[in-house]
């Protein structure tokens, strides 16, 4: 049987850009369906996040807490988010999102690179061809 390769994004905004791989999820398939976008980054602590237009049911396995790098979507807002460190409701240095999240996969290289975001940044995503 045939494994599809698995999906990898890349996330631009003017200070660099990150590459991603996405598991083989419905969240996953229907963001890269939207690909390529742009949107306005938004900051919350040591998250960014940004709204894409995709409109998806929380999965059976959606998360609050989440280890540094993974990349979630946030159903009630539509958007990607990327949690690095703490957010504002964190207990100490966890990732605590906003509610819980969709897993979609994981940030390749160092996540702390999200630091340079700043809030209303244009930001991009698009497929990398594998």
């Amino acid at each position: 049987m045939h494994t599809p390769p698995p999906l990898q994004i890349r996330i631009s905004w003017p200070a660099g850009h990150l590459t991603a791989r996405l598991d083989d999820t419905p969240t996953s398939h229907a963001l890269a369906k939207a690909l390529p976008l742009a949107s306005t980054a938004r900051t919350w602590g040591a998250e960014v996040y940004f709204d894409t237009g995709v409109s998806v049911s929380r999965e059976t396995d959606a998360q609050e807490v989440v280890e540094p790098g993974t990349v979630v979507f946030w159903t009630d807002g539509d958007a990607l988010a990327l949690p690095y460190g703490p957010t504002p409701i964190s207990r100490g240095d966890e990732c605590r999102l906003a509610g819980p999240c969709n897993i979609l996969g994981r940030l390749d290289g160092d996540p702390g690179l999200l630091a340079t975001v700043r809030d209303g940044d244009p930001v991009r995503v698009e497929l990398v061809d594998g």
